[in-house]
Parts: C-alpha cells; structure tokens; sequence
C-alpha cells in the first residue's frame, strides 16, 4: 500500500528538465532557519507535474521559465510549521489538522527566472514573507514585479492552476479534492520508483 501511494507522486525533473529547482526548505534560507527536507527535490502528482510543464513551455516565448520553490511536502513538515510558528502567522501555513495541498502532492510554490540571465526575478515580495505584500492582490510596489507576478498567475491559470488569495507564489492544481494527504519522507518515494 505505502508503495503504491509513493508511486502516485512523480520527481518533477523527469517530466520537465529545463524547470529550476529552488527548494528552500533544504537550506537554511527559508523562514525557520534550518533545512527540513533531506535534499531539494520536488514531487508532485503526474497530473499537477504535466500541467506545469506545460504552463513552464508556455512561458518560454515571453523570455522566462519556473523557479520552483516547493512542491509536495510530507504531513510531518506542514505539523512542524503550525507548532514553530506564533499563533499570530498561522495564517500563512495549513493546520496540520485538515492537511495541505502541499501534503497532497497537488500545490506548487513557484517564481519565474529570466531564461537569458538565468536570474529569479523581482516579485511585490520575496518567496516565504509573510506580509500584505505576499498578497496577488497587493497594489504596491514596482509596477514591472506586480506584471511578471500577473503573468506567473494567468500562465498558471490556463495550465488549470489557482493562486492562494494570501501567496503569490502559491498554486493549487484544479485536481486537488480527489487526492489524499500523504506523510511519506522523500526516502519511501524514492524507494517505491525503484521498485519493480
């Protein structure tokens, strides 16, 4: 059984070379200072996978591509979140008790990188702050961050994406309420790809 849930999550690199991987959550330099995945790698649904692929592909004729932040992330790390954090910034993370996205394997966090330069670009607010500017509604600003935020959001949108009304980086894939919350440590999932 445990295999067979492992098995419904793909490594996003073996659909889509050319995306960029960025998992701050294997460093230091995310919110809690300190990893909590053992590497940077990004799991996702095969179904979620293809469709961000495809607003990645889709991205390219305007000069960017996907800087991909965090994908599926085990129940256990969306707990450790809920109990670091002051109640006052729960509002950025998922009760542990209802799961997230993440924890479903059907949620991206997400920025662009310039394909000329190779450069992540300036968005209303880094990645993981948690302020008003976070917001896809947020009005302030450099007008060129909120535009290359726009075209994050309508690119992921027609791939059949939802921006997260409080995160700007943050997708939910249309397909999400037919999955499962899953606690499964990167190991067993790289462990269920190499089974026969």
């Amino acid at each position: 059984m445990l295999l067979w849930l492992a098995a419904a999550l793909v490594d996003l690199t073996t659909l889509g070379a050319t995306v960029r991987l960025d998992v701050r959550y294997a460093t230091s330099n995310n919110f809690l200072g300190r990893p909590v995945y053992p590497e940077g790698r990004a799991f996702l649904r095969p179904e979620v996978a293809r469709s961000l692929v495809a607003a990645h592909e889709a991205l390219k004729a305007a000069g960017f591509g996907l800087l991909v932040f965090d994908a599926y992330r085990p129940l256990s790390v969306t707990r450790l979140f809920w109990n670091e954090l002051p109640p006052e910034k729960r509002r950025f993370v998922a009760n542990p008790a209802r799961g997230s996205n993440h924890n479903r394997g059907c949620a991206v966090d997400v920025s662009l990188f310039d394909l000329e330069s190779g450069r992540e670009v300036v968005m209303p607010s880094p990645y993981d702050e948690m302020s008003a500017r976070a917001s896809p509604a947020y009005v302030g600003g450099p007008a060129e961050a909120r535009r290359l935020r726009d075209l994050l959001r309508s690119t992921l949108e027609a791939a059949g994406f939802r921006v997260n009304r409080g995160e700007w980086w943050h997708f939910d894939h249309r397909d999400c309420p037919a999955y499962d919350v899953l606690d499964l440590s990167f190991e067993a999932l790289d462990a269920a790809a190499k089974a026969p």
